[in-house]
C-alpha cells in the first residue's frame, strides 16, 4: 500500500520535493493532498502536479483522514506552530530543515511528537543520498583509518535573497546553509558533541549572519572546520582525512553526487526530474522520502539515521554558534 503524503506549503522547496516523490514507484508514494495559506496558489500546485484535494489552509489538510504523512516545507519561522498543528492532529511528519529557530523550539516540536505518538523527521535530505550511506559504511570498516580531520564548506552567492537577509524569515547563513557543513561533521564523528566550538562571523547590516567559520575539536584530538556564506560562492566540497586515506567530496557537498576514496572517484547519479526544479540535484529528495516510508512500514517513530537526538544536537550546537557570532532572533528573546 502507497505512503499517502500531504504537502504542506505551494513553495519552491514543496515543487521540488513533489518533483522527487514522483521518481519514486506510484505502488509506494502518492501525493493525495496540498495545503496553501492561498487557496489559488494551492490550485496551481495541484494542476501543475496533478494532485487530487486542494485545501486553502493548513487546518484542513490536518484533518484530511486520507493523509498518512505531512512534507512540511513553510519558511523557519513557522515551523514551531505548523508541526505543532500536524502532530496534534496525530499526523506522521517530514519538516524541512532547519528543524526550528533554536533548541527550545526543538525541544518543544520533539515533545509534541513524541506525546502524541507520531513518527516525525528533520528533513536533512544530505544524510540520505547513496553517497552518505556509502561514507558512513567506509567509516565503519575503517576504510580510512581513525579519522583525525573532517572539512566542510557551503557557500553561495545569493544576496539579496530576502530569505538570507531578513531575520524575520529565519535569515542567516548559519541556519540556511551552515546546518550541511555541521551535519556532516556530525554524522563522521558518530553523533559525538564537540568539547569544544570557537565561531567567528561577519554580519550583514540586518543583524543576519552573512560568512560564518566554525572551528571544533573533539575526542581523542579530532577536529573539524566548517564554513558557510550567503554572500560568497565557495568551492563547496567536503573532505573527510584518516590515518590511513582520505574522502573527498569534491562538489555540491550538500547534496553529493560523487565521492572520492583514496583517489577514486565513484559516482552516483540522480533521476532525471519531470519538470523543471528550483534547487541544484532536488530529485535526490526521495531518499528522504523513501526512509520515511521504510520508517512507516516498520511502526517507528523516528529515523536512526536522522534521530531526535541527532535534530536536538545540531541545534544546540547552532545556538551556541550563533551566540558567539552575535547573532540573535526574536525568538531567542521569548525563553524562560
Amino acid at each position: 500500500m502507497a505512503t499517502r503524503w500531504g504537502i504542506c506549503s505551494a513553495g519552491k522547496i514543496s515543487h521540488d520535493f513533489t518533483v522527487a516523490l514522483k521518481t519514486l514507484p506510484p505502488e509506494d508514494h502518492q501525493i493525495v493532498a496540498v495545503a496553501a495559506r492561498k487557496l489559488e496558489d494551492a490550485q496551481e500546485f495541484a494542476k501543475k502536479h496533478s494532485i487530487p484535494k486542494v485545501y486553502g489552509s493548513y487546518e484542513e489538510l490536518a484533518r484530511d483522514p486520507d493523509v498518512d504523512v505531512v512534507y512540511i516545507g513553510v519558511i523557519i519561522p513557522y515551523h514551531l506552530k505548523t508541526c505543532l498543528l500536524y502532530t496534534n492532529a496525530k499526523k506522521n511528519i517530514l519538516c524541512e530543515k532547519p528543524l526550528a529557530m533554536n533548541t527550545k523550539e526543538v525541544k518543544e516540536i520533539l515533545a509534541s511528537a513524541k506525546l502524541n505518538d507520531v513518527f516525525f523527521m528533520e528533513a536533512v535530505w544530505a544524510r540520505f543520498f547513496p553517497a552518505s550511506v556509502e561514507i558512513r559504511r567506509l567509516l565503519a570498516q575503517g576504510e580510512v583509518g581513525e579519522v583525525k580531520m573532517v572539512r566542510a564548506e557551503f557557500g553561495l552567492s545569493a544576496l539579496p535573497l530576502p530569505r538570507l537577509m531578513q531575520k524575520e524569515l529565519g535569515a542567516g547563513a548559519m541556519l540556511d546553509l551552515g546546518i550541511y557543513g555541521l551535519q556532516f561533521i556530525c554524522m563522521v564523528f558518530n553523533r559525538e558533541k564537540p568539547q569544544c566550538i570557537k565561531a567567528m562571523g561577519v554580519c550583514l547590516e540586518t543583524g543576519a549572519d552573512e560568512t560564518v567559520i566554525v572551528s571544533m575539536k573533539f575526542s581523542r584530538n579530532r577536529m573539524a572546520v566548517f564554513t558557510c556564506s550567503s554572500g560568497l560562492k565557495l568551492v563547496n566540497d567536503a573532505a573527510i582525512v584518516g590515518t590511513k586515506g582520505i574522502i573527498r567530496v569534491p562538489e555540491t557537498m550538500w547534496c553529493p553526487t560523487s565521492l572520492v576514496v583514496n583517489g577514486k572517484e565513484t559516482h552516483y547519479p540522480l533521476p532525471e526530474p519531470y519538470l523543471p526544479l528550483n534547487f541544484i540535484n532536488s530529485t535526490g529528495l526521495r531518499y528522504e522520502a523513501e526512509e520515511v516510508r521504510q520508517c512507516l512500514l516498520k511502526g517507528l517513530k523516528e529515523s536512526a539515521v536522522l534521530s531526535h537526538a541527532d535534530s536536538l544536537l545540531l541545534a544546540e550546537v547552532e545556538d551556541e554558534i550563533r551566540r558567539q557570532v552575535g547573532v540573535t532572533y526574536s525568538q531567542d528573546c521569548q525563553e524562560k
